[in-house]
């Protein structure tokens, strides 16, 4: 993999990551007369609960699902400029236009996989997916060396129905400034774990999962895909490699090569999951270890949908919205042996 730097009209940081022998991209200017970012996002902090909530009154001016030929996302062509310059990319990560977080307090960082707007992941080559994980794991290295960052967040929001706001092919990663609190129940219930019997929460998780042969989705020399057994969303599938690691920076050559057939045959069996011809909204999220004292929770990647069955959404409901108490709809066996057939 090869990376070249650039920096677009208002200074934004531009990065084109390349497989070896593309040729150069950061010499291609950005010609649109855009002023300096001025948006300074702010965390406050809720006092009834400990969780940090970030305001970010700028984000209502964002561009809201624009036409194709006014993609921000798609490559610069035809006296048209947008956030890419290049003329073609393999795939480009640049600092958000309108982040949730900047400065100190953060960074927020777009990532587009392909400069066709109407693909989709599922639609990537192993190799165009294998140079993406490259990406996602020099940008969690480059995050985490950044003074203030706590956790490293990779993902994707694919779809209107879960809100997207850009229809091209893309996703995000958070260098977040605290521990989420997700991340912060995981952490807890790994140590409670760890005190109760010795060993590691995920490694017991992931061994029961390929024990309970029910929930088991598709599994491969390093990797295993399973539905969990409390899972939240109708359909939710987590991804682990079978060794623990903390982050995306520790997986092996053996481990980086296998992962990219194991996730597209995922993202294509969730597109064919309800027999529609468009494709399924999901959200896709890597939940890495916090950069300082997360030894014991595993990376991993959680991919569900918000669609429970063709023409139904699951809309979180009273209990969920207001009190973040779960209820499925879906039996997780039922998920699992549905998405073993999704072939």
């Amino acid at each position: 993999m090869q990376k070249t730097i650039a920096k677009l009209a208002d200074g934004r940081e531009l990065l084109y990551f390349d497989r070896d022998g593309s040729p150069p991209r950061a010499d291609v200017p950005d010609p649109r007369p855009l002023d300096p970012v001025g948006s300074r996002p702010e965390l406050r902090l809720d006092a009834a609960t400990g969780d940090w909530v970030a305001v970010a009154a700028h984000r209502q001016d964002r561009t809201h699902r624009p036409p194709a030929d006014a993609c921000p996302l798609c490559p610069s062509r035809d006296g048209r400029p947008t956030e890419i310059p290049a003329a073609d990319y393999e795939v480009a990560v640049f600092e958000n236009r309108f982040p949730s977080l900047a400065g100190a307090a953060g960074r927020c960082e777009v990532v587009c996989f392909t400069p066709d707007h109407d693909a989709g992941f599922a639609d990537l080559t192993a190799e165009r997916a294998r140079l993406v994980l490259d990406a996602w794991t020099e940008r969690t290295a480059a995050l985490s060396a950044r003074p203030g960052t706590a956790q490293v967040y990779v993902f994707e929001n694919r779809g209107a129905e879960i809100g997207v706001t850009l229809a091209h092919p893309h996703g995000q990663i958070y260098a977040l400034p605290y521990v989420p609190p997700r991340t912060a129940k995981m952490t807890a219930a790994a140590a409670a774990h760890r005190a109760a019997t010795g060993r590691n929460l995920f490694e017991d998780l992931l061994a029961e999962a390929r024990g309970a042969r029910e929930r088991l989705v598709a599994a491969g020399e390093h990797w295993t895909a399973f539905v969990p057994y409390a899972a939240r969303w109708p359909y939710e599938v987590h991804l682990h490699p079978h060794r623990r690691v903390p982050d995306l920076t520790a997986l092996t050559e053996a481990e980086r090569a296998e992962f990219p057939r194991l996730y597209l045959d995922l993202l294509r069996r969730f597109d064919r999951l309800f027999g529609l011809a468009e494709p399924t909204p999901y959200v896709s999220a890597w939940h890495q270890a916090p950069v300082r004292g997360g030894g014991e929770l595993a990376l991993h990647l959680e991919l569900f949908t918000v669609r429970r069955a063709a023409g139904k959404l699951k809309y979180l409901a009273g209990t969920e919205a207001g009190m973040e108490a779960f209820m499925n709809d879906v039996a997780p066996e039922t998920a699992a042996r549905r998405l073993r057939e999704a072939l």
